[in-house]
């Protein structure tokens, strides 16, 4: 189970779009640029919370890319785990690096393991517009161990802008385009659908994601509390 919720964390990390110099309108891409994000539970309890650093970025003729550090603490304030993410730009396409997102906690429990991580690596327009469908993205893993293997896997289908919305946090109240997915989890012979929203305002990126049961009903939610630059 752990593993499935990490995957479909993965995709929910892949969704988000960071904005290069002249290539896209999301994520300031300024080194020193601050996220910070309150998760809840499906009950509304916290769960954590989770900031996001711009901590480099650098160009290479029309290609720019950011590295951001992202640090998660449990509701007790202990960090649970962190990681880094590339992001690149070129033209008008952000493409980020599914391998990139794998923390090094996340692989050290599997030390003792034969490990094999495939995937798409997801691209991000520029401009979004209501109705407009957006690329399938997938990560996979595949451990094997004493002539056993296991396989789990994450499909994000179905993605589509769905509407523009104002929606206000702790951050401030933002002008959105809410994006509707829905992220398929397989595991050895469990299957199970997560459909997700999520919002994004230009010059700042997510402001709010949900995620829902196959029946609708929340399962967690995650929102903008603080911005900086």
């Amino acid at each position: 189970m752990k593993i499935k919720l990490f995957l479909i964390g993965l995709l929910f990390v892949l969704a988000i779009p960071v904005k290069a110099q002249n290539c896209s309108k999301y994520y300031p891409m300024e080194e020193g640029t601050v996220m910070e994000y309150t998760s809840f539970n499906g009950k509304g309890k916290t769960q954590g919370t989770i900031s996001y650093t711009v901590t480099n970025v650098t160009d290479a003729g029309s290609s720019s890319s950011a590295t951001m550090v992202m640090k998660y603490m449990d509701d007790k304030g202990k960090e649970a785990f962190n990681s880094e993410f590339t992001y690149t730009c070129t033209g008008n396409t952000v493409t980020i690096d599914y391998e990139s997102l794998m923390s090094n906690q996340m692989l050290q429990q599997f030390d003792d393991m034969e490990m094999e991580i495939s995937g798409t690596d997801i691209e991000l327009p520029n401009d979004l517009e209501v109705g407009q469908v957006l690329p399938d993205a997938n990560i996979a893993m595949k451990m094997s161990m004493s002539g056993m293997s296991m396989t789990s896997k994450v499909d994000m289908i179905n993605r589509k802008v769905e509407k523009q919305e104002t929606i206000t946090t702790p951050a401030g109240t933002f002008d959105c385009y809410v994006i509707y997915s829905e992220n398929q989890s397989k595991m050895m012979m469990a299957q199970q659908n997560f459909p997700s929203r999520l919002w994004l305002s230009e010059g700042v990126g997510m402001v709010k994601q949900e995620t829902f049961d196959k029946n609708g009903k929340p399962m967690s939610s995650t929102v903008l509390s603080a911005f900086s630059q």
